[in-house]
C-alpha cells in the first residue's frame, strides 16, 4: 500500500517555495516521488539512504540561478545544481540531523573489532569524512533543478542529439524511462509557507490536501502492482538510451517489482546497445544490483536478456561444468547461490562472491572420475582484477576482489601455531578478515553445507586473540633510525632487509619484540 501521507525534508520544500515565489512552477520529480511513495510506513528514517531530490521548473538556467544565487550551471541539458551548504547559508537553514541515518545505518557485528586491538594499523587508517570530498558527495548529494524539456533523437544510445525547452510538466513526463520515475510532487503554496516558517530539520509531514500528484502515464498504479514498464515504448526508449535496459533490472531487484513482459521481451531484442555505454555507468548500476535484496535474481535477468555476456561473460563459462566432493550443482549454479548467501551487503565483497571460481571451468580436469580445479584461487584471483578493471572499479577496489578470491581457500587446523594465524591476516589484510569470513560463508552455503563449522569458529576466535600481536613492521619495538643510531647503518636495502627479517622472528614469536632483544638480533643479521 502507497502512502497518502508523506514526509519531507525541509531543504527540498524551500526549493520549492523560492521558485514558487518567483513565479515560476516547480516540482519534485523522479526516484524521490516514487521512494516517498514507498517509504516504510511513510516514514523516511528507515531508508538505508538520504533520498536524491530533483526539481523541474518552467524556470530558464539563468533565472534559476537568480533565485540560487550560489548555483551553478555547467552543461547542456538545463540542470543546475546547489550545494546543501550554500542553500542552508542562503535560507539560514540550520545544518540536518544524523538521526536517520543513525537509525538506518545498523552495522553488523564484524569479526575483526577495533575496539579489542591495542593499535589502529595502518591497513585500517581511513580519511576523515571531511577531508575525503567524495565520501562528503556520498553523504549530502548537490540538489538539481532542471528546466522543462523535450529531447531529439538518442543516435549513440547514450544522450539526446539536442535539449529544447519544454513548456509544461507534461511535456517534461514524456521524456522519462520508466512509469514509476515519470511522477511528479507540488506542494500547494498554502503549506510551503507553513513549512518555510518553521524552518526545522525533522521531517514534515504533508497530509493529502497539500500536495499533488502528477501521474500522466500510470505510474502509480503500476508502483501499487509492482510493475516496471516504459513511459511509451519500450524499445524507443532503450534505443534512446540503452543503460535504462540496466536500470529496469535494477529497479526490478531494489524495488522487488516484476518487469512487464513486453519491457523484458523489448530488453532481449536490444541486449547489444549495450555495448554502446560506457563501463562506468554500466558498473554504477550493476553494483547496485548487486547491493540489492535479490542479488542471484539480478545476475539471472541479465542472463536472460543477453545483457550479461557484454559484462561478465566468464561466468557463463561455468554452466554445465560439474564438480566433484560436497557440491552437488554446477559452476554457474553455486556461484549464485553463494552470491545470494553472502552476508555482506558490501557489494564489492558480493561481487567476489559471485567470482570466486572464475577460473574453474579454465581448471577443470577429470581423472578417472575425480574432479579438480588445481590452482583456480591462483588463476581466478588474476581474472578477477581483469573483470574488476573492465567494470572500472577503483584500484583499492581491484585489489579486494583479488585478495578476496585469492586467498578464499584458506584452511585452518586446531593444530596451526598462533604465527600462521598472524601470517594469513597479515596476508589477507585486517581491514578484509571480515570480507573474507562473509564470502566463505556465501561459499559453504551455496554448496549446501552449514552457515560455519567448529573449524572455522575456533579460526575466528584465535584471530581475534591475535589482534594486539604485531601485524606491521611499524610495529616493531624498533625502527631504522634505531639501527643507524646504535649499529651505525645507513640508508638503503641493507636496512630493509635486516628490519624485515626482525619481523618475521617477530612473526613468530612477537615476545622477542623488545628493543634490546632486537638491537642484539640486529648485530647477527648484519653482514
Amino acid at each position: 500500500m502507497l502512502n497518502s501521507r508523506l514526509q519531507l525534508p525541509v531543504e527540498p520544500a524551500v526549493i520549492l517555495k523560492a521558485l514558487q515565489d518567483a513565479g515560476y512552477e516547480a516540482y519534485i520529480v523522479g526516484g524521490a516521488v516514487r521512494d516517498l511513495l514507498l517509504a516504510p510506513d511513510g516514514d523516511l528514517r528507515t531508508q538505508p539512504e538520504r533520498l536524491d531530490f530533483d526539481f523541474t521548473t518552467n524556470a530558464r538556467p539563468e533565472e534559476i540561478i537568480a533565485v540560487f544565487p550560489e548555483a551553478f550551471y555547467e552543461n547542456q541539458f538545463g540542470t543546475v545544481m546547489i550545494t546543501p551548504e550554500d542553500l542552508r547559508a542562503q535560507f539560514g537553514l540550520p545544518e540536518p540531523s544524523d538521526t536517520q541515518a543513525e537509525e538506518a545505518a545498523q552495522s553488523p557485528k564484524r569479526i575483526i573489532d577495533l575496539a579489542k586491538a591495542t593499535k589502529i594499523h595502518i591497513s585500517l587508517e581511513v580519511p576523515e569524512a571531511s577531508a575525503d570530498p567524495e565520501k562528503k558527495e556520498k553523504q549530502e548529494r548537490n540538489f538539481e533543478i532542471t528546466t522543462y524539456r523535450s529531447e531529439g533523437a538518442y543516435s549513440d544510445h547514450r544522450r539526446p542529439d539536442f535539449v529544447d525547452w519544454g513548456e509544461s510538466i507534461e511535456e517534461d513526463l514524456e521524456r522519462r524511462d520508466f512509469t514509476i520515475n515519470a511522477l511528479a510532487l507540488k506542494i500547494n503554496a498554502e503549506a510551503l509557507e507553513k513549512i518555510a516558517e518553521r524552518k526545522e530539520t525533522d521531517l514534515l509531514q504533508l497530509d493529502p490536501s497539500e500536495y499533488e500528484i502528477v501521474d500522466l502515464h500510470g505510474g502509480v498504479e503500476d508502483l501499487k502492482q509492482k510493475i516496471i514498464r516504459t513511459v511509451g515504448n519500450p524499445g524507443d526508449r532503450f534505443r534512446e538510451d540503452a543503460l535504462r535496459m540496466l536500470r529496469a533490472i535494477r529497479l526490478s531487484v531494489q524495488l522487488n517489482c516484476k518487469i512487464d513482459e513486453i519491457t523484458y521481451e523489448a530488453i532481449i531484442k536490444n541486449s547489444d546497445l549495450i555495448t554502446n555505454i560506457s563501463f562506468e555507468r554500466i558498473s554504477a548500476e550493476f553494483l547496485k544490483m548487486l547491493a540489492s535484496r535479490f542479488p542471484k535474481e539480478a545476475v539471472e535477468m541479465l542472463d536472460e536478456t543477453g545483457l550479461l555476456v557484454h559484462i561478465i561473460p566468464e561466468l557463463l563459462e561455468g554452466k554445465g561444468v560439474e564438480q566433484g566432493g560436497h557440491h552437488t550443482t554446477d559452476v554457474w549454479t553455486h556461484s549464485l547461490d553463494a552470491l545470494a548467501a553472502c552476508p555482506s551487503t558490501d557489494p564489492i565483497v558480493r561481487l567476489a562472491t559471485l567470482i570466486h571460481d572464475i577460473a574453474k571451468p579454465r581448471t577443470y580436469a577429470d581423472s578417472d572420475g575425480k574432479i579438480t580445479f588445481y590452482n583456480h584461487e591462483i588463476i581466478g584471483s588474476r581474472m578477477a582484477k581483469k573483470i574488476a578493471e573492465r567494470l572500472r572499479l577503483s584500484r583499492q577496489d581491484q585489489e579486494r576482489i583479488f585478495i578476496l578470491v585469492r586467498y578464499h581457500m584458506f584452511y585452518y587446523q586446531p593444530e596451526n601455531t598462533d604465527a600462521s594465524i598472524r601470517r594469513f591476516m597479515r596476508k589477507v589484510g585486517l581491514n578484509n578478515i571480515d570480507d573474507i569470513l562473509d564470502l566463505r560463508e556465501g561459499d559453504r552455503l551455496g554448496s549446501g553445507a552449514r552457515r560455519t563449522s567448529w573449524r572455522l569458529e575456533e579460526m575466528k576466535a584465535r584471530m581475534v586473540e591475535q589482534l594486539h600481536q604485531p601485524m606491521e613492521i611499524r610495529d616493531l619495538a624498533i625502527n631504522g633510525h634505531d639501527l643507524m643510531r646504535e649499529l651505525g647503518m645507513q640508508p638503503g636495502p641493507e636496512l630493509g632487509r635486516v628490519l624485515n627479517e626482525l619481523f618475521e622472528l617477530v612473526l613468530d614469536d612477537p615476545q622477542l619484540n623488545q628493543k634490546e632483544i632486537l638491537l642484539e638480533k640486529a648485530k647477527e643479521l648484519v653482514v
